[in-house]
């Protein structure tokens, strides 16, 4: 069976109740349609644990493709390697909600005391979780697009062989080349209320940025293609 719709979404950063209604909304059935989820599954949102397990099952039980974005990267330092550093950037880019949601407790500071406990606690409960994360590959290609976490670093005139750290975190770099791409290129990790000004999605030759910063606030975006055209669906934030 061929699929008729293709899905993508991508920053839901532990907003489980946008997924889930913006799915419903478009009345998503994997036996018809391929689910592109493009990564930062958990941070700042309320509900990471439960939105890992989620993609789990999208991905285990109805094919979806889920890709590793950083904050995803991020999580599996955490409890791989927890050294100062990971540890510094884990808590500046909104690691307290995700702790909170492992743990189920109302943590308001994390201390390293605090943050010893939680990740013993993660990794002697959760490494279903941590190993699905840092197995998520870092594109996906078919034969209309290429589905990235950030983006495509334009000094490599192969992007396939660019760093494992450009395809989660690269930003301006690649939004604003003039660098032409075989397909164009669906991202998320920048914000795009950041590129123009709105949350909706962005359309730009041969890149579309999807990231709608449901976890500021704002919306979860669906990007649909179907026949060679595109529609765009939203759900408004927690």
């Amino acid at each position: 069976m061929s699929m008729n719709r293709t899905i993508m979404i991508s920053d839901i950063h532990g907003c489980l109740v946008d997924l889930d209604q913006l799915l419903n909304t478009i009345s998503f059935d994997s036996r018809v349609d391929q689910l592109f989820l493009l990564g930062d599954f958990v941070d700042r949102g309320p509900n990471s644990k439960e939105t890992v397990e989620r993609v789990m099952q999208l991905v285990q039980q109805h094919h979806a493709i889920a890709l590793r974005g950083n904050h995803d990267q991020r999580l599996v330092d955490l409890i791989r390697n927890s050294n100062k550093d990971v540890r510094r950037k884990f808590l500046e880019h909104g690691g307290l909600q995700t702790i909170q949601s492992y743990l189920h407790s109302e943590v308001l500071e994390l201390n390293d005391d605090v943050l010893d406990s939680a990740t013993d606690y993660i990794g002697k409960n959760f490494m279903d979780h941590i190993r699905f994360l840092e197995n998520l590959p870092l594109y996906y290609e078919d034969d209309s697009h290429i589905y990235v976490h950030a983006g495509l670093n334009p000094n490599y005139p192969n992007w396939r062989e660019q760093p494992d750290y450009d395809f989660m975190y690269i930003k301006d770099e690649f939004i604003y080349s003039r660098m032409r791409f075989d397909k164009p290129v669906v991202f998320g990790h920048t914000r795009t209320s950041d590129i123009h000004g709105s949350p909706d999605v962005w359309f730009q030759e041969d890149r579309i940025g999807i990231d709608g910063g449901c976890a500021y606030g704002l919306q979860l975006n669906g990007l649909i293609y179907e026949n060679g055209t595109y529609k765009t669906v939203k759900v408004g934030s927690r």
